[in-house]
């Protein structure tokens, strides 16, 4: 494959890999939405907290790649992803404890307020943790290059692509086949309702919280080692983003915020690739907009009852 096609191929790795990132962070947006209805603003701020974990976790294990090399590569990335998701998941709990459920009975202003702030008081303090210059992320896994079609792409781009579609494929499955999954679906329907029949309705919102917090932090860890560079401000772009997603695939809806986060990674990578990176935000949102003006409950917003 030459000219046109294998740019065309090498925008859609690029897209997919950025998008599936999306896609994982959405999912976080998207439960919440579909259980409280809600916007959880401090989501993008877990993942980035995720990602300065992660470094820490290697700062202890891993001073330098080269003591990562070999079988211990495995251990310590177990290592790195285990530390960040236990770490923001506790973040999550305590977030969703503390700062939102005494605002539940209010309006929904309260909530909203609160998420502002939550986000706001994370981002300070990891600045001031850490300081306000970026981060190397030390690149632990030996990178090679695939060409295939024309297209180059890195065995970083795979291992993304795969836990990706790994850990939404286990969301997705837990979801739709456990008792917790059906509580999940039964508070997200009617909350009240789901109360008066024996599920106890702060444990899963609890759980919810919890599931969205482990991704994002997954997420985190990938953007690290993708990007090479991390920064207490990295959550604000890119929980703005994978919200966008979730309203493009129809917030509420678990297929649709994955179905969003690869859509907006396909159209960034497109925007940028034929149009110029400075463009690439133009672009995705623009898309966002063009889709909600003709289909205002997302993509697939109004195909599935459940909305979680």
């Amino acid at each position: 494959m030459e000219g046109w096609g294998a740019v065309y191929l090498q925008q859609v790795v690029n897209g997919l890999t950025i998008g599936s990132v999306y896609a994982l962070i959405a999912l976080g947006y998207t439960m919440v939405y579909g259980v409280l209805e809600m916007i959880n603003f401090a989501h993008g701020d877990v993942f980035m907290v995720g990602s300065f974990v992660g470094l820490l976790v290697l700062a202890l294990l891993a001073p330098s790649s080269s003591a990562a090399a070999g079988g211990g590569l495995l251990l310590v990335l177990g290592a790195v992803f285990l530390g960040a998701m236990a770490s923001c998941g506790s973040l999550g709990v305590t977030i969703e404890r503390v700062a939102y459920r005494p605002l539940r009975a209010s309006s929904r202003l309260g909530p909203l307020i609160s998420a502002l702030g939550v986000s706001l008081f994370i981002q300070n303090a990891v600045m001031l943790l850490v300081g306000a210059r970026p981060k190397a992320f030390p690149q632990l896994i030996p990178k090679q290059l695939y060409h295939v079609g024309g297209a180059v792409f890195t065995n970083v781009q795979v291992i993304i692509l795969l836990a990706s579609l790994l850990l939404m494929l286990a969301l997705d499955q837990f979801v739709r086949r456990t008792r917790w999954g059906r509580a999940m679906r039964a508070v997200a329907q009617d909350a009240e309702a789901a109360g008066f029949m024996g599920v106890e309705v702060n444990s899963v919102v609890t759980l919810t919280f919890l599931l969205g917090s482990i991704l994002a932090a997954g997420a985190g860890i990938m953007v690290g080692l993708y990007y090479g560079i991390v920064d207490f401000f990295m959550g604000y772009v890119a929980g703005l983003k994978a919200f966008t997603a979730a309203v493009l695939g129809g917030i509420g809806n678990l297929r649709g915020a994955m179905l969003g986060g690869l859509l907006l990674g396909l159209a960034e990578s497109f925007g940028a690739g034929f149009v110029g990176a400075h463009w690439r935000d133009v672009i995705a949102f623009g898309v966002l907009i063009t889709v909600l003006v003709l289909r205002p409950g997302g993509l697939l917003g109004e195909h599935l009852p459940e909305k979680v």
